[in-house]
């Protein structure tokens, strides 16, 4: 079964230091916050070069396209955020937004399914 990778972009406030995010992003994990059932592995990372130089983004895995879609609901019938996982709501309201420079539902993202 083919895993499902999806990106998201975080476009920081200019107030914001790395130091800052960093810290909360380390905070998040410690707390549990990305235990979301599926979810294998999970990345931050910080682009050195390109457009993105300087910005931050983070690269889910999840095992596969039911375990996605049990978490954020089918492409055609997405979930509401009011049933996303409890832990998910912490990290996107009081971890992530006051960070971002827009809503943490307007972020750019893009989900890829592993081919092959």
């Amino acid at each position: 079964m083919a895993c499902v990778i999806s990106i998201h972009e975080y476009d920081l406030r200019p107030d914001v230091t790395d130091t800052d995010f960093e810290r909360a992003v380390r905070d998040a994990e410690r707390r549990g916050l990305f235990a979301l059932p599926g979810l294998v592995e999970h990345r931050f990372l910080k682009g050195f070069k390109g457009a993105r130089r300087g910005a931050y983004a983070a690269v889910w895995v999840f095992e596969s396209r039911q375990a996605w879609e049990s978490l954020w609901g089918r492409l055609d019938a997405p979930l509401p955020f009011a049933d996303y996982p409890p832990n998910w709501k912490i990290w996107e309201t009081e971890v992530l937004a006051p960070f971002l420079s827009r809503h943490a539902d307007t972020i750019r993202f893009t989900s890829y399914e592993e081919c092959g």
